[in-house]
């Protein structure tokens, strides 16, 4: 009986804990983001202070959009209306195009060395997401 108890009250607080994590990642603002964003590539990439500067200017701006896009994205889901074929399109049209002047952008801030660094992380990060999501994919089935 003791263990039980035990157990629940373990199962409880882990899942408490899950919450609250989860509830933290989402309070930050996209200033505050941009500020951590910019921080982890300073070290990843030896960003310069006008680097700092402008590309906390531009994953500001970026962050900004991604949180409008999400609220979208969660008011129509939650009034249960689905997007159109042509609403579909020129959702992802315009996350295309936003991605290639993100890019452009990144292209103008960050030295060559610095850009091919960048990219390589961005293809580890992505490697590495879609293996956790393998895992969890295969956990749940």
């Amino acid at each position: 009986m003791k263990n039980v108890f035990i157990a629940v009250v373990l199962m409880v607080s882990l899942a408490t804990f899950a919450q609250d994590r989860k509830m933290h990642r989402e309070e930050f603002t996209a200033e505050q983001k941009a500020e951590l964003q910019v921080k982890k590539m300073t070290l990843e990439l030896d960003l310069n202070d006008k680097q700092q500067k402008d590309m906390k200017k531009l994953l500001t701006e970026q962050n900004k959009k991604r949180d409008e896009a999400r609220a979208k994205h969660k008011e129509m889901k939650e009034s249960g209306k689905k997007p159109t074929n042509d609403e579909l399109f020129a959702m992802k049209s315009k996350m295309l195009d936003e991605k290639i002047a993100f890019k452009s952008e990144m292209k103008k801030i960050l030295s060559e060395k610095q850009m091919e660094k960048w990219e390589e992380l961005k293809e580890d990060r992505l490697e590495q997401m879609q293996e956790r999501k393998q895992a969890r994919y295969h956990k749940n089935h």
